[in-house]
């Protein structure tokens, strides 16, 4: 059983994110049993957002909606990073 929180993502896992799944081992195992893309867009809706405030309520939602049994973020549409034209819209990070 992994101890900590894998990531085989576009993003890197965020300070914020790790800390949460590697403190709560009933999430971690649900997280390290998603696909790589299905974390990719955990992290990619966690981080996008332009307000602290808004940061820390996805957080938290990731973390109810994770151990909910949700795979991804509801009514996202999907990472904009993984395609070439939506780079006009959101800079990736490297």
């Amino acid at each position: 059983m992994k101890k900590n929180a894998t990531n085989f993502t576009f993003h890197e896992l965020p300070n914020d994110i790790k800390i949460v799944l590697d403190s709560n081992p009933k999430l971690l195992v649900k997280w390290n049993n998603l696909t790589p893309l299905a974390q990719n867009e955990w992290i990619c809706w966690t981080s996008i957002v332009k307000k602290i405030e808004t940061r820390k309520e996805h957080v938290v939602r990731l973390q109810e909606d994770i151990l909910n049994g949700k795979k991804r973020p509801c009514c996202w549409p999907g990472c904009p990073h993984r395609n070439p034209k939506a780079e006009k819209w959101f800079k990736a990070k490297k």
